[in-house]
């Protein structure tokens, strides 16, 4: 895979992390820049205007940096996960690396099968409540008028063997709602 992933695709939480560890770097660098250019100038409104620049520009980038810590410890898998699950691609959508939130808890899904039997996710975090995480996303497919039919697995042995007993995705009907499915999941991530 080359170039910057994108979100649902191997690698993106990674590349995602370095992305924010440089914005929070060069929003904190502005700031130090825009507090250290007041010592030269004796102008007292240059110096007003500064300091009002420092100060708005915190709010954006404690924002990234929150994210950022909130999702720190979440690296994406191995090469070696990516190509075992990989081998299931023909049998429906799989989405990798994704970071949904929820009031309660950080789900980090390192893959997502979505088929036309349900979606099937692989959560490897043992401070994942599974069965939260479920009722969590079955309540946001009902409310964007999909069918509720999520499995949050936590063995990747068991998630695989899901995998490997589904039928792929082109024997069966699909009705639109494989990509409004996989759309959804991704616009949940962070």
């Amino acid at each position: 895979m080359r170039g910057k992933p994108k979100k649902g695709q191997y690698g993106y939480r990674n590349y995602h992390r370095n992305l924010q560890l440089a914005k929070v770097i060069f929003g904190g660098a502005m700031i130090l820049v825009q507090l250290g250019a007041r010592k030269f100038t004796d102008n007292q409104a240059a110096k007003n205007i500064l300091t009002v620049m420092a100060i708005l520009s915190v709010l954006p980038t404690a924002n990234v940096a929150s994210s950022l810590l909130a999702s720190w410890i979440y690296k994406t898998p191995g090469k070696e996960f990516y190509e075992r699950v990989r081998l299931f691609e023909e049998k429906g959508l799989i989405l990798y690396d994704l970071i949904i939130t929820s009031k309660e808890q950080i789900m980090a899904m390192d893959a997502i099968m979505v088929h036309p039997l349900g979606v099937f996710a692989l959560v490897s975090s043992p401070k994942t409540d599974g069965k939260k995480a479920e009722v969590f996303l079955n309540d946001i497919f009902k409310a964007h008028r999909l069918t509720p039919h999520v499995k949050v697995i936590k063995e990747e042995r068991a998630f695989l063997k899901r995998l490997d007993s589904l039928r792929p995705a082109g024997e069966l009907e699909d009705d639109g709602s494989l990509e409004y499915g996989a759309d959804v999941l991704k616009h949940l991530s962070m």
